[in-house]
């Protein structure tokens, strides 16, 4: 879950501010706080792009080191290889 921190640092270059309970105290005297509504948009957004790549993540998870692929490409060849992580991208398709 996208927190309102990681809306805040992306919407703001280097803000300074602390989160106490939901309330923001808001230490950066030179840049503007942003809005609730643009805080609350950005985390939607945030949050639309870190769902997007959630097949990256579990593909990652299911693929082999990089050193055990190597080595299936030593011992079995490139195409061994391929079929190989062509069943992880199989499993999770990008969406």
């Amino acid at each position: 879950m996208v927190t309102i921190a990681e809306a805040l640092n992306s919407l703001c270059d280097n803000p300074q501010f602390v989160i106490r309970d939901t309330e923001i105290e808001w230490h950066s005297t030179d840049i503007t706080q942003p809005t609730d509504a643009e805080i609350d948009a950005e985390v939607i957004k945030l949050q639309a792009a870190y769902d997007a790549k959630a097949y990256s993540r579990k593909r990652a998870a299911e693929y082999p080191s990089i050193a055990d692929q190597l080595d299936d490409i030593y011992h079995n060849g490139i195409d061994a290889w391929k079929a190989t992580i062509k069943t992880t991208k199989d499993k999770y398709p990008k969406e």
